[in-house]
């Protein structure tokens, strides 16, 4: 992302839109600041008020299909972020992502899903995009959805 580019902008290029954010499934609230972080509650793949996928990568969906989820799931913690932060040109790092997969028996390609949620962000971001990470396999996750992220964040 040059310096001029707004993240809009630049997921306009890659031909993606910020979701409006997804309201709260349970007893949390989306997000929290403290200081110069944010952490982004467990976000889903939820589009239009809908889940965009549903199922167990592996048997369900494919890996390219759990991919996809997961770079859906990274739109959905910016759109949080956003409404956190006002204006996503205050984010200096994307610290930590946190990725479940809902995974078939055998399935064990976690990290190959998850790297659609970090391919979007160091798009986005460039080197600042940059994280550290965990993918982890689950043997369900809520409402069946096939990726859940949770994403902390350096802002100004």
């Amino acid at each position: 992302m040059s310096s001029i580019e707004t993240v809009e902008e630049v997921l306009e290029k890659l031909d993606l839109r910020l979701p409006e954010p997804a309201k709260p499934v349970a007893s949390y609230i989306p997000s929290v600041r403290t200081g110069n972080l944010v952490f982004i509650s467990g976000q889903g793949p939820i589009e239009d008020g809908g889940y965009k996928y549903i199922g167990k990568v592996g048997s369900d969906l494919t890996l390219e299909e759990g991919y996809d989820a997961a770079r859906h799931v990274a739109l959905n913690c910016l759109s949080v972020l956003k409404q956190e932060i006002g204006d996503l040109k205050k984010v200096k790092r994307i610290v930590k992502l946190l990725a479940w997969v809902n995974s078939a028996p055998g399935f064990n390609q976690q990290p190959k899903v998850i790297n659609g949620a970090s391919d979007l962000l160091q798009a986005v971001f460039g080197e600042n995009g940059r994280h550290a990470r965990s993918a982890v396999a689950a043997n369900e996750l809520p409402f069946d959805i096939p990726v859940e992220i949770e994403m902390v964040v350096e802002v100004e």
